[in-house]
C-alpha cells in the first residue's frame, strides 16, 4: 500500500519560514519525480514546486520562484519544501503527490496524495 505523510505545517507570521516534510512508503521512492501542490478554502488544487527522481531539476510556480526550495532525500524516501518569506496568500493545505508522467503543473498527472499539512499564515 502506497502512502504519503506530510508535516511541518502550522502557523507563522508573514516574513517567516516552515518547511514542510512529506515521507512516501510502498513505492520505489527514487523512480519517481516529485510535486508539491497546495489548496485554499474554495480554490482549485495549485502546482507549487516539482523535482526531478535525482534531484536534479526543479520547476516552481511564479508566485513562489525564489522564495521556496523542494528538494529531496532519496535514502530518506523523503521530499521537503522549504518556505521562506511567507505571505498570507501562501496560507493553504499543502499536499505532496508523486509524478507518474506528462505535465508536472497538472494535478491529474500525479498519484498518491498524501492528506495534506496546513499551512497558516497571519498578517
Amino acid at each position: 500500500q502506497v502512502q504519503a505523510v506530510e508535516s511541518g505545517g502550522g502557523l507563522v507570521q508573514a516574513g517567516g519560514s516552515l518547511r514542510l516534510s512529506c515521507v512516501a512508503s510502498g513505492l520505489t521512492f527514487s523512480n519517481y519525480a516529485m510535486g508539491w501542490f497546495r489548496q485554499a478554502p474554495g480554490t482549485e488544487r495549485e502546482f507549487v514546486a516539482h523535482i526531478s527522481r535525482s534531484g536534479g531539476s526543479t520547476y516552481y510556480t511564479g508566485s513562489v520562484k525564489g522564495r521556496f526550495t523542494i528538494s529531496r532525500d532519496n535514502a530518506k524516501d523523503t521530499v521537503y519544501l522549504q518556505m521562506n518569506s511567507l505571505k498570507p496568500e501562501d496560507a493553504a493545505v499543502y499536499f505532496c503527490a508523486a509524478h507518474r508522467g506528462g505535465t508536472y503543473s497538472d494535478a491529474s498527472s500525479y498519484d498518491y496524495w498524501g492528506q495534506g499539512t496546513r499551512v497558516t499564515v497571519s498578517s
